[in-house]
């Protein structure tokens, strides 16, 4: 990566916001670009993975990047590479950046995909990196504990640069990787946190207080959490990158993630969500329970086989009344029939039907549910994707 990243010569000289962790990355990257954007900067956001087309993942100034801009990085990186191999990943990531400085953006917010240590994005030296939340997941690839999954996420942290951990309880990997390299750690709940008051909060960082401040657009129990690591990220770029107050407010009511609890439907309502793991869906369950429903709440599911289904299910078990469960359209999807027996397992006399795939499952769940119930399709990028995938054909 390395390699051909200096054949390409790149050498971008705007500020650099890179996001890791294990959940909340797309939302923080969200709320960043969209106050960035209202404070008048050009943006550049790389994220993944996309949920309908490629170029989803590579926007400036809130607009995919186009197939033939894309295309004509992407054979700069090829002619570049020689004879170095490169994952999907690396020449995504690397084509990214070309383009962003093609089109001379004044600041860049990249999403690591993995880990973050060996992560393609970390080959760039960000001006300020954030670490959103440290979990269980990809395990295969992270390590098997939160210490462990804590060293690989804090590799994104560069020497006397601003680091920001915003989950409340970092592993002492990620605190003594901090301290080993020299890092700025500012960490949730000692050197910034959030007060709830009422239909407004209040953001409090080491010298910066912003109170009244809307809620976000997006729905969930996690989003304070999460825009609260945006604006400390801000915060402590001020000096680079300053945005007004109004420029955060407009930017807290614009940042929307598709399939981050996204209503597609009403009556009965369905809602997308992309939570695939237990992180996720222990925030996914505390939005649930804070937004009760006058009937019940049923749920579609299809999840990839890696993943930890019977971790989940405990998580959710009180919140669902009944079950569909479907196989994902990818190589490393789980089985219905599986994932209906780890629910059994898991809790179980409960109601649950089998389909082959989301769409038929969410056909059936439909026709079951009144009015005033509920419908969650969760599990998966893959999930949701064709949910959304057949609604545009419709």
């Amino acid at each position: 990566m390395r390699r051909v990243w200096e054949t390409l010569g790149l050498a971008p000289d705007f500020p650099l916001i890179v996001v890791g962790g294990t959940n909340g990355k797309g939302s923080t990257c969200a709320y960043l670009e969209a106050i960035l954007r209202a404070a008048g900067y050009r943006t550049g956001l790389y994220t993944s993975p996309h949920l309908l087309r490629y170029n989803e993942r590579v926007k400036l100034a809130g607009t995919e990047v186009s197939d033939a801009d894309l295309i004509a990085a992407f054979e700069r990186v090829d002619k570049a590479r020689g004879d170095v191999s490169l994952t999907y990943f690396e020449f995504g990531t690397l084509g990214a950046m070309l383009r962003f400085i093609d089109a001379g953006v004044e600041v860049a917010i990249l999403e690591v995909g993995l880990g973050g240590r060996l992560d393609a994005v970390n080959v760039f030296d960000a001006d300020v990196s954030i670490v959103t939340s440290i979990d269980l997941d990809h395990m295969d690839y992270l390590g098997d504990s939160r210490e462990k999954i804590g060293f690989e996420k804090a590799g994104i942290f560069r020497a006397a640069h601003p680091a920001i951990c915003v989950d409340p309880a970092p592993p002492d990997s990620l605190l003594a990787h901090a301290r080993h390299i020299g890092a700025d750690l500012r960490c949730n709940e000692r050197d910034f946190h959030v007060q709830r008051e009422g239909d407004h909060w209040a953001y409090c960082g080491r010298d910066t207080r912003l109170t009244g401040l809307p809620l976000p657009a997006m729905a969930g129990a996690c989003q304070l959490r999460n825009a609260s690591g945006a604006l400390a990220a801000l915060e402590a770029v001020r000096d680079r990158l300053p945005v007004s107050g109004e420029a955060i407010r407009r930017g807290l009511r614009a940042a929307q993630v598709p399939g981050r609890f996204q209503c597609i439907a009403q009556a009965p309502t369905v809602i997308l969500d992309v939570a695939h793991n237990p992180e996720a869906a222990r925030a996914l369950a505390a939005t649930l329970h804070a937004q009760p429903v006058g009937g019940r709440t049923l749920a579609v599911v299809g999840m990839l086989a890696d993943k930890n289904a019977a971790g989940v299910f405990a998580v959710l078990g009180d919140e669902i009344d009944a079950w569909w469960t479907c196989t994902p359209l990818s190589p490393r999807a789980q089985k219905a029939g599986v994932l209906a027996d780890v629910l059994r397992a898991q809790l179980g006399a409960v109601p649950i039907r089998v389909q082959p795939d989301v769409n038929r499952a969410l056909a059936e769940a439909r026709s079951a549910a009144r009015e005033d119930d509920r419908i969650l399709v969760f599990g998966s990028f893959y999930t949701v994707a064709a949910v959304l995938d057949h609604a545009a054909t419709q």
